[in-house]
């Protein structure tokens, strides 16, 4: 058999579309390092699509090192459930405990979730029929506007999507991209002097106790409403309640450090080699991506919009801007109002405060996951 220069030499196979995908994991790899957007997620992806679309490099092929990890971690839901278990162990309740109106914040982020549903659905089988969108693959495209990757994973995985790669990736390319998505919505809905707004810093008043029975509480109460939501609750709790116990505490950083830190390397290498020239540069595949920022976009709008409601009926104590953070990308979103609350005054934090939006949307994400694979089901 004659080999030429072309099967042994990857630049002479490389195609446009390929350069194309070579050029946005190097983008992605920049943003993590030199501009330091979220590099825990941005520099494992972009080394994955690079790794992924490396011509003759074979190793997001059949039986390559890309195609075993998403057998093994994402085909069968086990990434995103051991990383809810870490998330779970990272999160502090306390702020949202100690302000329980902010699950009010969470579940209006939560509105990008079922308007993208609608618009992927209408677009497919709904009405237009334009798009190869079944009832399930639009669900799936939906729980992009979550702002929750683990929780995008699990349901397109369960409803049997075929648009999986493509919703994994946008969910977690967008969550990584928060500090760069949600500023500009949240400056455009909100005046400079909501923006001003003091929250009083007060000393945390919630109880051990409390914080214990909390994750057990949640366990069974959005357990028995929404069954489909067990598995995620139940990873994201169980991880809390190694935290809150105290009689743990080698576990909780187990599942804090060790465990999470693993998980997200194989997880954010093996999205990023999902993402194949010749499967990510389709129309449809594109138009996910699309409908994926306007799903963040519509949760973002849709907290901010509902703090400002909850500022003129507080008479103008509570802040707007924390209404983004019900969005469940944690501790993102978070951050990224501190920053905002930050640059219109120095003395104004907000962190406590958007830390409880934060923590009451990413229970709201996974309550919105159990509702789609419930009700799909259905109506499907």
């Amino acid at each position: 058999m004659d080999v030429t220069a072309g099967d042994i030499l990857g630049f002479l196979s490389l195609t446009w579309q390929q350069a194309i995908m070579l050029g946005i994991g190097c983008l992605l790899i920049y943003l993590g390092i030199g501009r330091k957007v979220e590099p825990v997620l941005l520099i494992p992806i972009g080394t994955g699509i690079i790794l992924a679309n490396i011509p003759l490099g074979d190793i997001a092929g059949q039986g390559g090192l890309f195609a075993l990890l998403k057998e093994a971690g994402i085909d069968t839901e086990l990434f995103p459930l051991l990383i809810f278990i870490g998330v779970g162990a990272m999160i502090d309740f306390g702020p949202f405990l100690e302000k329980p109106y902010t699950i009010l914040l969470g579940a209006a982020a939560q509105f990008g979730i079922f308007g993208t549903f609608f618009l992927a659905y209408l677009l497919g089988d709904g009405w237009l029929g334009i798009m190869d969108f079944s009832m399930n693959d639009a669900a799936s495209i939906g729980m992009i506007g979550s702002a929750d990757g683990p929780t995008s994973i699990y349901v397109s995985v369960v409803l049997g999507s075929k648009f999986t790669a493509a919703i994994v990736v946008a969910a977690y390319s967008y969550m990584a991209l928060v500090p760069i998505i949600q500023p500009p919505i949240m400056k455009w809905l909100t005046t400079e002097n909501e923006r001003k707004i003091r929250m009083p810093v007060t000393p945390g008043k919630v109880t051990r106790r409390t914080k214990i029975l909390f994750p057990v509480a949640a366990i069974l109460t959005v357990c028995l409403l929404a069954p489909k939501a067990t598995p995620l609750i139940g990873c994201l709790m169980f991880g809390n309640l190694l935290r809150e116990s105290g009689v743990v505490k080698q576990l909780s950083s187990a599942a804090q450090n060790e465990m999470a830190n693993i998980v997200t390397i194989l997880l954010g290498i093996t999205v990023g080699g999902m993402m194949v020239a010749d499967s990510i540069l389709q129309l449809e595949t594109i138009l996910i991506f699309v409908i994926g920022i306007v799903a963040f976009a519509m949760d973002t709008a849709a907290g901010v919009i509902f703090g400002k409601i909850m500022c003129v009926i507080s008479k103008g104590r509570i802040n707007p801007l924390i209404g983004a953070a019900g969005i469940s990308a944690f501790p993102m979103s978070a951050r990224v109002v501190q920053k905002v609350g930050l640059e219109a005054d120095p003395h104004n934090h907000l962190l406590m405060y958007a830390a409880g939006a934060n923590t009451a949307g990413q229970i709201a994400s996974v309550v919105a996951g159990g509702v789609m694979l419930m009700l799909v089901p259905i109506f499907g």
